[in-house]
């Protein structure tokens, strides 16, 4: 990974000493304090005659739809920063904020920042729409290093041989004793403000010709960096919740649950114990019932092991087993999102507005929080009833769920040029029937149940690099069984076990595996002698070349959805990511041409060799519209 940095003096890409590292105190500096009209009307002046520069937010909290404008932090060269603060009362902050509106808002000029969208939504809510290219220092580390730290205080040090001034040298640490930065005096607030974007804008210098060097310039400008204004847009709009019916659930949820608990007792012949003591459990289980056979799995302490992969183990060895499972499930289910989403509903808006964040995994996908959509469970029935409390913001409108069709695997198709795969795809025939078809060689009509499922299992788990372990494992068959079934599977496509030889030798060769755009995913441990170590690189290198081209396929789509949604004025807006689904708020009389829109920017996102496929569907909530 170090060359990637090379003559950057960085070497590592890890941190230096702290001792060694140049500060605030060490370093000439001129950062400026722009506090009265006048200074500020200068300020706003030299920046409209620029191409580009760096602004920074200095806010009352964390959650950018919330927080209050502090001031802003202005640099467009090194060592040198403007900092203007904006008054607390909303004529005072309107004023301010006039001032630089027209340098903001202007799309000539480019506009740097570190984790932009932050600042995007923080100014959006007080009535400023950045225009302009952006430059994010965050996502493009994110690009460069998709396995590191991605935070400036990383990257500064990293990078800079420079420690930034923490946060908490100015508001104290954090508790209930925290200061706002408003309580900050005003000059202390300019150095440090002026400080980070003064960092900000060092650090796009150093990754912006090193974006076009790797080959991400292309990727950095037309997929990651629009996205940060799709995702905020996103961010702001929220999606309603019905936290009546959540309540609702809740309840029914909470009878299951005691049903259960007297279900479980009655199999373990009336004793009475805490189910949700992993303790007493394992006792009941393991010595009083004796599953299990003679020796049952024990935690480093000596109690006996009731995690949930050593009881999917034993679901047929008594009738208690999966009745503990279920009950489980939904204690889980109840307490982690039936219960806590309606807390997260913000009262202004009657929605949940979940963060989405788009440096974090190293795949490319996008993952949230609060709540964390990606979590929430669709494999069960009761599961699933989670989506019915997400709705549409009124009568007027439903929700529409567009979601890729096997992606990843198409995405083999395309990269490893098998003629099987794609024929199946091209022909738009099951593909799980089809490889099951040519695996156990029976027509494609005569394939059963349990033949889809295996053929089902092998196109997944090839896709993760499973070996023929992990397949017995899923299937529950001998593993000279699943090695024979494998075996198969390669006879009858060979272009994928060539895709998979080929992505290993380009990784040894290069260090790295891309996507079809272009993202790299680092793997130093492909030449490692441990071969546990390495076999799970080369696992990597044969998976996320393809699950990282499908989160590159979704980003193009959303992009271009959000383009065209805004260019014909549309009502309708975009209001979830989840995996390969996208969700809409629709107004019911836009909804054919909401839907045709989807389907061309989601179908049409890149040129493959079989087609991309978008299954679609509306509805009063999420759950029909899925």
């Amino acid at each position: 990974q170090g060359d990637l940095f090379s003559g950057m003096d960085e070497g590592s890409g890890e941190a230096a000493e702290l001792e060694d590292l140049a500060t605030i105190a060490t370093v000439e500096h001129t950062y400026h304090l722009a506090a009265d009209p006048a200074s500020q009307e200068r300020l706003a002046e030299q920046l409209a005659d620029l191409k580009a520069f760096c602004f920074d937010t200095e806010t009352t909290g964390l959650d950018e739809r919330k927080a209050g404008l502090v001031g802003l932090s202005f640099s467009w060269k090194a060592h040198e920063a403007w900092y203007v603060p904006v008054p607390e009362d909303r004529e005072g902050c309107d004023a301010v904020l006039e001032r630089f509106r027209a340098v903001l808002e202007d799309p000539a000029i480019e506009k740097v920042g570190q984790n932009i969208k932050y600042d995007l939504i923080v100014l959006a809510m007080h009535g400023v729409r950045i225009q302009g290219t952006l430059f994010d220092t965050m996502l493009a580390h994110y690009l460069l290093q998709p396995e590191l730290r991605h935070n400036m205080d990383y990257l500064a040090e990293t990078y800079l041989h420079y420690r930034p001034v923490p946060i908490t040298e100015l508001i104290g640490p954090k508790g209930k004793g925290q200061k706002s930065m408003r309580e900050v005096a005003v000059e202390q607030v300019a150095e440090y403000a002026g400080e980070d974007a003064d960092i900000t804008w060092q650090l796009r210098d150093r990754f912006a010709p090193r974006l076009k060097e790797d080959e991400l310039g292309p990727l950095f400008t037309d997929v990651e960096m629009p996205l940060v204004r799709v995702l905020a847009d996103m961010e702001m709009e929220g999606i309603r919740l019905d936290v009546d019916a959540l309540r609702k659930f809740s309840r029914e949820l909470g009878e299951d649950i005691l049903k259960l608990q007297d279900r479980i007792r009655e199999a373990c012949g009336g004793i009475d114990f805490n189910i949700d003591s992993p303790k007493q459990l394992g006792d009941v289980l393991f010595e009083t019932l004796k599953i299990g056979g003679e020796k049952p799995k024990r935690t480093k302490t000596g109690q006996y092991q009731t995690s949930e992969d050593v009881l999917s183990t034993l679901v047929d060895a008594h009738p208690v087993v999966p009745l503990v499972l279920e009950y489980r499930a939904l204690r889980k289910l109840k307490s982690t999102y039936v219960d806590t989403l309606p807390d997260m509903v913000d009262p202004a808006t009657g929605r949940v507005h979940t963060s989405y964040r788009q440096a974090v995994a190293a795949t490319g996908r996008l993952s949230s929080e609060s709540p964390n959509l990606q979590n929430i469970p669709i494999r069960t029935e009761k599961g699933r009833e989670i989506r019915k409390a997400f709705v549409p913001r009124d009568e007027d409108h439903l929700l529409l769920s567009a979601d890729y069709s096997q992606i990843e695997l198409r995405v083999i198709a395309h990269m490893s040029g098998d003629k099987g795969l794609q024929e199946a795809f091209s022909k738009g025939l099951d593909i799980h029937a089809a490889t099951a078809a040519k695996v156990f060689g029976v027509d494609i009509d005569a394939v059963d149940r349990e033949q889809r499922s295996r053929a089902k299992a092998v196109n997944f788990g090839i896709a993760y690099g499973q070996g023929a372990f992990g397949l017995s494992q899923t299937l529950g068959i001998p593993r000279g069984e699943a090695a024979a079934i494998i075996e198969d599977y390669f006879a009858q496509f060979p272009g994928v076990r060539s895709y998979m030889d080929t992505q290993i030798a380009f990784a040894r060769e290069h260090g790295y595996v891309k996507t079809l755009m272009g993202r790299r995913r680092y793997l130093p441990d492909i030449t490692s002698g441990n071969a546990t170590v390495r076999s799970a690189a080369e696992r990597i290198a044969i998976n996320a070349p393809m699950q990282g081209t499908a989160a590159d396929i979704i980003k193009v789509a959303m992009v271009h959805i959000h383009e065209r949604i805004a260019r014909e004025g549309l009502r309708s807006r975009m209001l979830l990511q989840v995996h390969d689904e996208l969700v809409f708020d629709v107004q019911q009389a836009e909804a054919d041409r909401v839907q045709a829109l989807v389907r061309e920017a989601m179908e049409g996102a890149m040129e493959l060799d079989v087609p991309l496929v978008v299954d679609m569907d509306m509805g009063k909530n999420w759950l029909e519209a899925h």
